[in-house]
């Protein structure tokens, strides 16, 4: 259930009870940023500043937090259309560097167009950062279901929800994506734009959904890449990760199997998946020891559900395991081969590098306030979590257990409003590899399903986490160049080849997996 807008110039999701607060919010709007050089060692043309925007958009007057933005302009004013906002995803994904680093990426005839704009969304990095002093155990949330362990985890989510409530306040139950949403419409006004057009990855996806919806009217060129699917916000999206894994874990078997030669992993996909399920058991038994870790079956379960989406990667760490296994070691310092887990091409920190760093756990801290203050759906028995674990595991024996655990959101508090029904006939991109292994063409397929006025660019076979990457001359990026510079979508959804030896954007473990 959306609220309804006031007026043109407003937030439309104030409800009508709410129109006293119209005349506050246009301050907000009317704010004179002060564009300086983010950093020293940076060039002068990537700028930085903060601006303030309501911690509650139904009050106004209130509470205010910074939200930290930064900016590339074009330096051809005479071909500029607008304003190109970024989100690298997460939730808890920094995005002030991103006009810096995909300047760089994008072709010459997008960059002249647009001024690139980056921001740390609320509560990430620059932006009123959250932290709930977690220690890095309490940060591994890629917790199994065991009997044995159940009450520890169970333990663990109250905890890091109570650590959270305590350390951040009154401001957590406003750091969602409809308030981030809401904060982007304030970047546009204060940017003077009359639309916003965008690039948002993984999470940013549903971000962006999540401002057309509300936003419709100042909606222009917005592209999705690698998407959330809205029905399965969020635990759905957590889960999804071992439905998708399962074809994906077949798909290995069938490419290591055809390459025995090679692995010497099996001659057939039944021998491959015997090959790995007895050295996971074999590591539940006595973990391996391998470069420096002791390596237990969960380990291999949750390190390499990703790598499985590319085969290759998986394969090359079966045999190391293998070997590691027998005694034999690789030398590798952890589950995949090296050379394997390439982060997206905009992780590196540059802007403002001399400014305050957030807290070392923001990262997971942004993630569980958003996605558990995001919507009121998650169980609140930790029963139910038992339950779906025992089921899930049954039904999806690489990652099931650890998809459907208990987690934090079981212990949050209740959120501060409903969560955004995403359904309209906005027009947009979705961008979306066939293989991904955070959203899974599933995912891609509800986004398009759900925006109705959508195209969709399906790359058949394409592998990893992230499509678009500017001016590669892929089939995808010509889609995506050709929809930004002329704000035309394809007359039907379009399907592309993988460029040659492309992987996307990267697979890339962590202790707390993210969008």
């Amino acid at each position: 259930m959306l609220a309804v807008g006031v007026t043109a110039t407003l937030v439309p999701a104030l409800a009508p009870a709410q129109a006293s607060a119209a005349e506050p919010l246009r301050r907000f709007e009317s704010q004179k940023p002060d564009w300086r050089r983010c950093d020293a060692s940076q060039p002068a043309a990537f700028q930085c500043a903060t601006i303030q925007v309501p911690l509650d958009y139904s009050r106004p007057d209130g509470k205010t937090i910074k939200l930290a933005i930064s900016r590339v302009k074009t330096s051809v004013p005479g071909k500029r259309h607008g304003a190109l906002l970024f989100n690298p995803g997460g939730p808890g994904g920094e995005g002030l560097d991103m006009p810096f680093v995909l300047k760089d990426m994008l072709p010459k005839k997008v960059r002249e167009q647009y001024d690139l704009i980056g921001f740390d969304p609320r509560g990430v990095g620059r932006s009123s950062p959250v932290g709930c002093r977690l220690t890095a155990a309490e940060e591994n949330s890629e917790r199994p279901y065991k009997a044995e362990t159940f009450s520890r985890d169970v333990k663990w989510a109250r905890t890091v929800a109570d650590k959270c409530r305590t350390r951040n306040g009154d401001k957590l139950p406003y750091i969602t994506t409809r308030n981030t949403a809401r904060d982007m419409d304030v970047i546009r006004a204060v940017l003077g734009e009359k639309k916003l057009s965008y690039l948002g990855y993984s999470y940013g996806t549903y971000l962006g959904a999540v401002y057309a919806q509300l936003f419709p009217e100042r909606t222009d060129r917005f592209v999705l890449d690698s998407a959330v699917d809205p029905a399965r916000v969020w635990r759905g999206m957590i889960q999804i990760w071992a439905e998708g894994s399962e074809p994906a874990f077949t798909r290995w078997t069938k490419w290591t199997a055809q390459r025995h030669r090679t692995y010497q992993l099996g001659k057939t996909p039944s021998q491959v998946r015997k090959t790995f399920w007895n050295l996971v058991r074999r590591a539940d038994r006595t973990p391996i020891e391998e470069g420096g870790q002791k390596i237990t079956g969960d380990d291999i379960r949750a390190g390499l559900r990703q790598a499985f989406f590319s085969p290759q990667y998986a394969a090359e760490a079966v045999v190391d395991l293998k070997k590691a296994a027998a005694g034999h070691g690789s030398g590798r310092s952890g589950l995949l081969p090296g050379g394997s887990d390439p982060a997206p091409r905009w992780s590196a920190s540059t802007a403002a590098s001399s400014a305050a760093q957030p807290p070392a756990d923001n990262g997971s801290a942004a993630f569980w306030s958003v996605v558990c203050g995001d919507t009121a759906a998650w169980p609140r028995d930790p029963e139910q979590y038992r339950r779906d674990a025992i089921r899930d595991k049954a039904k999806y024996p690489l990652y099931g257990d650890f998809a459907s655990n208990i987690t934090p959101c079981a212990f949050w508090d209740k959120p501060a409003e409903p969560v955004t029904a995403v359904g309209n006939k906005v027009p947009l991109l979705v961008v979306q590899n066939q293989w991904d292994s955070q959203t899974p063409l599933a995912s891609g397929i509800g986004m398009h399903r759900a925006l109705k006025g959508s195209r969709m660019v399906y790359v058949k076979g394409g592998e990893g986490h992230g499509v678009y990457s500017g001016d590669s001359g892929s089939c995808a990026d010509r889609a995506v160049n050709a929809y930004l510079t002329t704000g035309k979508l394809p007359s039907r959804d379009v399907t592309c080849k993988p460029p040659a030896g492309g992987q996307g954007l990267g697979v890339k473990p962590s202790l707390t997996p993210r969008l």
